[in-house]
C-alpha cells in the first residue's frame, strides 16, 4: 500500500520562522548601525591625528607659527574624511580656531555619521579631545 505524504511548511511553521527571522533584524541592525559610526568616527579620529602632524611639520617649517594650510595652494590636508576619498564623506574637517601658537582641528559629522551621539570630534595643539556629546571615553577610544 503506497501511502503519498506530502512534504513541506505549513504556514504556522513559516510564520514562525518569519517572526524569528524579524526579531533578529530588529535587534542586529541598529547594532550594526552603531558598529559602523563607530568605524568611521575612529577613522575620522586617526585622520584628525594625521592632519595635528601636518600642522605641526608645517608650524617647524614656517618660521614656528601655525597658518591654514587648508588654504594653500594645493591644500596641505583634505578638509574630508575619509581622507583618500574612496567612500562617501562622513567627516567634514576644518580649523575653528587659529592663532600663530595655538590650534583647534575640528571633524563635523556629514551624511550617514550626522546622527552620530558624539557629535563634532575636536583636537588641540596640545592634543586635547573633545566632542559635541557624549564622554571622552565613549568617543574617543
Amino acid at each position: 500500500m503506497l501511502h503519498n505524504r506530502i512534504r513541506g511548511f505549513t504556514l504556522f511553521e513559516m510564520v514562525i520562522a518569519l517572526s524569528i527571522i524579524g526579531m533578529l533584524a530588529t535587534i542586529a541592525f541598529p547594532a550594526y548601525k552603531t558598529q559602523q559610526q563607530k568605524s568611521r568616527r575612529a577613522e575620522c579620529q586617526a585622520a584628525l591625528m594625521q592632519f595635528a602632524s601636518v600642522m605641526e611639520r608645517d608650524f617647524s617649517r614656517n618660521g614656528n607659527a601655525y597658518r591654514n594650510i587648508l588654504t594653500l595652494t594645493p591644500p596641505g590636508f583634505p578638509n574630508r574624511c575619509p581622507i583618500d576619498g574612496s567612500s562617501s564623506t562622513s567627516y567634514i574637517l576644518g580649523i575653528s580656531s587659529l592663532s600663530a601658537s595655538t590650534y583647534q582641528l575640528t571633524a563635523t559629522p556629514t551624511g550617514a555619521q550626522a546622527d552620530d551621539s558624539c557629535g563634532t570630534l575636536t583636537l588641540t595643539n596640545l592634543l586635547q579631545k573633545g566632542q559635541g556629546s557624549g564622554t571622552i571615553d565613549q568617543c574617543w577610544r
